[in-house]
C-alpha cells in the first residue's frame, strides 16, 4: 500500500512540474514538452497533478482532450485502486 501511495505521489508531482515547465517554455518561446508526454504521464497515474497544473499555471485549459484524458485517468485509477483493495 505504501508503494502505491509513493507511485501516485511521484507521477502526480512529476506531471504538475512538467506542466509548469511547459508553461514557462511556452511563455518564453523555448523548446516545449510534447503533448504526448504530458498525456502519457497522466495515463500512468498523474491525472490529478495534471489538473492542478492546468488550473494553477493556466496551461492547456483550452484543449478539451487534456481535460478528458486527465478526468479519464483519475477515474480509471480510482476504479483500479478500489478493485485491488477488495
Amino acid at each position: 500500500m505504501t508503494y502505491l501511495l509513493l507511485y501516485y505521489i511521484f507521477f502526480n508531482t512529476l506531471l504538475f512540474i512538467l506542466m509548469g515547465i511547459d508553461k514557462l517554455c511556452a511563455k518564453y518561446h523555448k523548446y516545449r514538452i510534447r503533448e504526448a508526454t504530458l498525456l502519457t504521464v497522466s495515463l500512468i497515474g498523474g491525472g490529478l497533478g495534471g489538473f492542478l497544473g492546468m488550473f494553477i499555471f493556466h496551461h492547456k485549459i483550452r484543449k478539451p482532450y487534456f481535460i478528458f484524458v486527465f478526468s479519464a485517468s483519475i477515474l480509471t485509477h480510482i476504479i483500479l485502486i478500489f478493485s485491488f483493495l477488495k
